[in-house]
């Protein structure tokens, strides 16, 4: 389904936008790469923040990426010869690497809530990197023998994380404090486990057992299935206050729309939000009002802003990735800028613009 392009003024008069009432680590300042110009598809500025002639990639949308401010945004890159977190100042395009990690994870890498330190996998350690990057602590080891599995959360405090390990024919879910490194397993299965992810504000945990969402409690009570609408189930996020889980649905007929839906694990309530221009990612703001999503039209290869009160759609850019599933867009904690890696102009770089036109305000 093509998707629409909506002026400005036609989107904001859809209905207006609902208000919710740094430095971070000091290192060789590496030349900027940043670069202006204008999306082809929308004519909207843009600010190209990384060279695609290495790969650089930001962190999932459900960790922390870009400073409360704003000005600095965290990511991980090749353009050394190995992949390594670095940070990029959002105004002057300075980059600075953050440390020297020899196996790097960049699906496993978050600023802590200090924002003068970063959090990691290196290989199978979890560690932790301050002081300009030369001092790194060990939080922990995944134990010999067992392998960490996709996905990596960090609780909204910084004080825990959650991890999956498989051995053999046993995953289990663990639960990790970032100061001292104690380390408790939640619950074991046969089914292989993934994407962890702490609840905000509550001790749970939702994860993905086979191709099924769950929530647990951290002390391994209360452990279901979530009862999310039939079909497939994508990419999910908890909203910030940790009420509900923000999820994309595939429908079982292929024909239909992708749907963006709302789940209440305290009521079993799940209600649909928008149909979307066939989502396949997508993340949202401070309050849940605006949605970013990245379609996977080939005609229509863009990334739109999604209106939840009108359930209108602005195209705000082209992404033209080789793989849209791949595409991460992140909102500033503000929400008036938008970050996404595409791989657009060759090797995944990492885009910036400011929405301010069209999202209020939200700090």
């Amino acid at each position: 389904m093509k998707a629409a392009f909506w002026s400005r003024r036609t989107f904001l008069g859809a209905g207006a936008l609902l208000p919710l009432g740094e430095s971070l680590l000091d290192a060789e300042t590496l030349p900027s790469d940043l670069r202006k110009f204008r999306d082809p598809a929308t004519e909207f500025d843009l600010v190209r923040l990384t060279d695609p002639v290495y790969s650089s990639f930001l962190p999932p949308a459900h960790l922390r990426s870009v400073s409360q401010r704003g000005n600095s945004l965290l990511f991980a890159s090749d353009r050394g010869g190995s992949l390594q977190p670095y940070r990029v100042d959002t105004k002057s395009g300075e980059i600075r690497q953050i440390g020297n990690i020899r196996e790097l994870d960049s699906s496993a890498l978050s600023l802590l809530p200090d924002e003068r330190s970063v959090c990691c996998f290196d290989g199978a350690s979890l560690v932790h990197v301050s002081g300009a990057g030369q001092r790194t602590r060990t939080i922990y080891e995944v134990p010999t023998g067992w392998k960490r599995a996709p996905g990596f959360g960090l609780s909204s405090d910084g004080l825990q994380s959650v991890i999956s390990e498989r051995n053999n024919d046993v995953s289990r879910l663990r639960v990790i404090g970032m100061s001292r490194g104690v380390v408790s397993t939640v619950l074991e299965s046969k089914e292989q486990i993934r994407d962890a992810m702490p609840r905000p504000r509550r001790a749970g945990i939702l994860y993905r057992q086979g191709e099924e969402c769950w929530l647990v409690n951290f002390d391994g009570q209360q452990n279901r299935k979530l009862k999310l609408a039939p079909g497939g189930t994508g990419p999910a996020l908890w909203s910030i206050d940790g009420k509900t889980v923000l999820y994309l649905s595939y429908p079982e007929d292929k024909t239909k729309l992708h749907q963006l839906r709302e789940y209440t694990p305290d009521t079993n309530e799940d209600k649909l939000i928008a149909n979307t221009s066939q989502f396949v990612n997508f993340t949202r703001n401070a309050d849940s009002s605006v949605f970013v999503g990245v379609s996977a039209s080939k005609a229509s290869p863009h990334i739109l802003l999604l209106l939840r009160m009108t359930r209108r759609e602005l195209t705000v850019a082209e992404h033209h990735a080789t793989d849209p599933s791949s595409v991460v867009v992140v909102f500033s904690p503000n929400s008036q800028r938008l970050f996404y890696q595409t791989d657009r102009q060759g090797k995944p770089a990492i885009f910036m613009m400011s929405v301010d036109r069209f999202v209020e305000n939200t700090e």
